[in-house]
Order: C-alpha cells, then sequence, then structure tokens
C-alpha cells in the first residue's frame, strides 16, 4: 500500500494523468469534428493511406515501419496523430534544433586543441588485425570515438565489487569528478556515494552530476536537485519530464559514465540503486560488469560526457581543464564511444553485428532483453549456420513482465539455426556484453532492444587484443554453470496460444 501511494503521489502519476488527458482532448476534438461527418471519416482514411505511403519510404527499420503502418490503418482517428508525435523521429523544428545543438557540442569539443591518438595506434592495430582495424575505423568515424593504447584495464565481474572500486577512487579525486547515470535511487548505495561527493566538494573537487529524469522519476523525491546543489554539486537533468504530447520524451539517457580528475573512467551496466549491488533484492540475484579504463582513452568518456553535459544545461564547458594527466601502461587496444538517436546511425548495433560477422570459432552474448531487429537475427543465425558458437544469456527473472515473453518469442527461430539460448537462473542479469574469438569485446551500456539501439543515448567499450577480453569471456564461462539453457523441444511444445500472444508483443515492440 505504502508503494502505491507513493506511485500515486509521485510526479510519474501526475505525468501520465496529465498526459491521458492530452489523449483524451485529442481523440474528443477529433470526434467532435467527425460527428455526422461521414466525409471527414474518408478524408482520415484517405490521409491514413497518405500516411502510409511516408512510412514505407523513411529509411527506418521495417520492424518499427509495419508495427506503425498496423496501428495507423486499425485506429487511423488516433494512430495518424500518434505516429505525427511519437512515430515521426525527425520531430518537427523543435527536435531539428535539439540536433543542431547537440551537434555544435559536438563541432566545439573537436574545435578546442585536445588530445588526438597517435596515427600510429591505428596502424597497429591494422598490422595486427585488419578485420578488427575496420571495426575499429567503422566506430571512430561514425562516433567520433577514438582508438587509443597507453591505458589500463580493469574487469569487475559483479556491481558490488565495482563499487567498492568506485570508492576507492572517488576518494583520490583532486581535480573534478564527473557522474553521468540513468537511475539514481536513495538508498544504502547513493547514499554512501553522495556522503563522500560532498566531502570530496568540500576539498575543492569539482563534481558534476547528470541523470535522467525519466530513469529517476520514480526514485528521487521531487526537487532534489535543489538539495543537491544546496550540497555544492553541479547538476544537471536530462530531458526533463513535461507533459506535452512530444517526440522528445522518447529521447533518454541510458549511459553510465563516472570519470576522475580525467585519468580514470568507469562504465558499464550499474545504475546508483541498491539492486545493483544486491544491497535490495527484486529479480533475483542481480548480474551485472563494470569496466575501469586508467589512461588515454579515458579521454572518450570525458568528452561524451562534457558534449551531454552541454547539451542538457547550456553550459559552454572548456574542454582543456578536463585533460588526463597521467600516463599508464598499455592493455591492447581501447575504444570508448557513444550512440545518439539524433544522428540517424545505429552504431551500437553495427558494432554488435560486425562482431558477429567477422567471428570465426564463437560468438557470446549477454543482454537483459533479446528484442532484435531483422538484421541482427540475419546475422546471428548466419553465424550459428556457418558453426561459429553463438550463444546468448538472458535473464531467467524478469524486470518487467511485458517484456520478458517478447525476449522469448525470439528464441524458436534462434534455437533452430543452432543459436545456444541460456537464461540465468539465480536472478536477472543485467549486464550488456559480446565477446568473439579471444580477439574482441564489447562492454557497454546498450541492451539488445529497439529503444537502446534507436532511441537511448548510450556508451560502450569495444576492447582488442586486449586483456579485458579474457575477462568476459572467464566471467561468461563461469555464469554459464549457473544458467539452464534453453531447447528447441521445450519451445515448440509451449501452447499454441501463448505463443500467439508471444508474437503480438513482439510485432509491437518497435513501439514499447
Amino acid at each position: 500500500m505504502k508503494k502505491y501511494l507513493k506511485f500515486l503521489t509521485g510526479r510519474l502519476a501526475t505525468f501520465i494523468f496529465l498526459f491521458l488527458i492530452q489523449i483524451a482532448v485529442v481523440f474528443w476534438l477529433v470526434i467532435t469534428i467527425a460527428n455526422g461527418n461521414a466525409l471527414y471519416f474518408y478524408l482520415i482514411y484517405v490521409f491514413s493511406f497518405v500516411i502510409v505511403f511516408f512510412v514505407v519510404s523513411r529509411d527506418d527499420n521495417p520492424a518499427f515501419k509495419i508495427a506503425w503502418i498496423i496501428v495507423i490503418l486499425t485506429v487511423p482517428v488516433l494512430g495518424v496523430p500518434f505516429y505525427v508525435i511519437f512515430g515521426n523521429k525527425r520531430g518537427g523544428r523543435q527536435v531539428a534544433r535539439q540536433v543542431v545543438k547537440y551537434r555544435g557540442y559536438y563541432e566545439h569539443g573537436l574545435n578546442l586543441a585536445l588530445p588526438q591518438p597517435q596515427s600510429e595506434v591505428f596502424a597497429d592495430l591494422t598490422a595486427n588485425s585488419p578485420i578488427l582495424a575496420r571495426q575499429a575505423a567503422y566506430i571512430r568515424n561514425l562516433s567520433g570515438g577514438a582508438l587509443w593504447r597507453n591505458t589500463e584495464v580493469e574487469y569487475y565481474a559483479l556491481g558490488e565489487l565495482a563499487f567498492k572500486r568506485i570508492q576507492e577512487e572517488v576518494t583520490k579525486a583532486k581535480r573534478f569528478i564527473l557522474l553521468e547515470y540513468f537511475i539514481i535511487d536513495e538508498g544504502e548505495m547513493w547514499d554512501a556515494m553522495l556522503n563522500l561527493l560532498i566531502s570530496k566538494v568540500k576539498e575543492g573537487v569539482t563534481v558534476r552530476l547528470m541523470y535522467d529524469d525519466l530513469g529517476s522519476i520514480q526514485t528521487l523525491p521531487p526537487h532534489y536537485e535543489s538539495r543537491l546543489r544546496e550540497a555544492g554539486l553541479l547538476v544537471g537533468i536530462f530531458n526533463y519530464m513535461r507533459p506535452h504530447l512530444n517526440p522528445r520524451l522518447n529521447y533518454r539517457d541510458h549511459r553510465k559514465i563516472l570519470v576522475i580528475d580525467g585519468d580514470v573512467g568507469f562504465t558499464g551496466g550499474i545504475n546508483f540503486a541498491d539492486e545493483y549491488i544486491n544491497r535490495k533484492i527484486k529479480f533475483g540475484h542481480w548480474k551485472d560488469t563494470v569496466v575501469m579504463l586508467r589512461g588515454e582513452a579515458v579521454w572518450n568518456l570525458t568528452s561524451m560526457f562534457l558534449q551531454q553535459w552541454m547539451f542538457t544545461t547550456s553550459e559552454l564547458v572548456d574542454f582543456s581543464g578536463f585533460l588526463p594527466q597521467r600516463r599508464f601502461l598499455t592493455d591492447g587496444f581501447v575504444q570508448p564511444f557513444g550512440d545518439s538517436p539524433l544522428d540517424d546511425e545505429n552504431i551500437a548495433e553495427n558494432a554488435y553485428i560486425q562482431i558477429i560477422n567477422n567471428a570465426r570459432k564463437y560468438v557470446w552474448i549477454t543482454t537483459p532483453y533479446l528484442i532484435i531487429d531483422t538484421q541482427m537475427s540475419t546475422a546471428l543465425i548466419i553465424a550459428a549456420q556457418s558453426g561459429v558458437d553463438v550463444r546468448i544469456i538472458t535473464p531467467s527473472f524478469p524486470d518487467k513482465w511485458y517484456i520478458h515473453p517478447v525476449t522469448r518469442s525470439n528464441y524458436r527461430v534462434l534455437l533452430r539455426a543452432g543459436v545456444r539460448i541460456f537464461e540465468y537462473t539465480p536472478g536477472f542479469i543485467h549486464a550488456k556484453m559480446f565477446v568473439s574469438d579471444d580477439e574482441v569485446s564489447i562492454v557497454g551500456t546498450t541492451n539488445m532492444d529497439y529503444r537502446s539501439f534507436y532511441l537511448h543515448f548510450e556508451c560502450g567499450v569495444a576492447f582488442y587484443h586486449s586483456s579485458m577480453v579474457g575477462s568476459v569471456r572467464n566471467d561468461i564461462t563461469r555464469t554459464l554453470e549457473v544458467c539452464k539453457e534453453i531447447t528447441l523441444a521445450q519451445e515448440e511444445s509451449i501452447p499454441f496460444h501463448y505463443r500467439f500472444c508471444r508474437d503480438v508483443l513482439k510485432l509491437f515492440s518497435p513501439l514499447m
């Protein structure tokens, strides 16, 4: 009862209520205008076909287009305005201005005197592996994420282990701390972190904290940012939730970035909430992973944060005050990168597909959601049919009841092709990882779903010929020991009506 009361009195409930009122007003206006006017309904249907031709002509994912076509033709009275508001990802003039603003801040960072990797770094990777160099070139050319050496890497197989290391490194901060997270939740984890940040502010360290408003709307009290600012933190709230029918609501900051003095950086799956370190049990044991970078490659994380910070707060920042100052030993090639929904490029998904297409021996994957499009499904199927050992680990305990059936709806077609699928029996696996052929790995924030691939700001780190590749492979090997393998016979024995419900949810998954 206390939980529901908190929800009903919170900002999210208010947002939903006002949002539904606007939808009801739109519906009422349409019905009122059409009442007794058959011509209007004919015009609506004609216009819906025009919109469908527009949808078909767009360079969007086919599954995304099919879902909207069904909605528009089935319920044109609401489907047409809803597509105009939410389906057209260009979003009109307001979103266009946001795109220009975002690119302007990116250009601002590029035009400053910033560190650039030596040309021989890319040449060395090319000499070692032309295929991996091609993948690194794709990431660099599309995201601007440079390829680095002179970087030490550490891997943490659980959120609680990573958090202990995070606290140790934050304690050492002398100049600045940058934090960018999707969820912040008051509790043991965040309280400990906040106390540490406040103590560093008192020592003269500048702390910039940025979090996504939707991600934290149910976990933080109203006006929480004021309390943080009073404590001396600089705060940015990404895409503040306002109950307007606006496509910008879809764009969320799902990144997890922590940078300390420009020399140490963390990223991975964990947010600042107690379930991520298993202090609160919500969906069984929470399995998550984090990587720590120390050295030159941290600069990519720093510049990603600063660009997002300027976009969110409109504060023009001099990047040169955030340069790394320490040197570290080399552990392979390291390439942090970001992915934005504003550039019409699916960088993270395409980087994953490149790993799958280039695999010769194996591709192992962990993901909390397996809601994939035709391109990803085809790549996985072809790899498995070519003799590559393709394994995917998903959760056994879902965090969203309506998403898990969609994940499982993809099992049968993959199993038939020879992909092996495992579910993490202790609970919920939130780690997002790819590893292949003991040569390449990506660890980051990008789920294998439409929202991460198309609508979220995401980040990740690609590792080539690094010890991180072995660390990820070994952790997945250990994780497989506590997973149950899903067989084709099990999937084909599922009752038809249940499979049908799954497929219906799958059909509309691009809109979720």
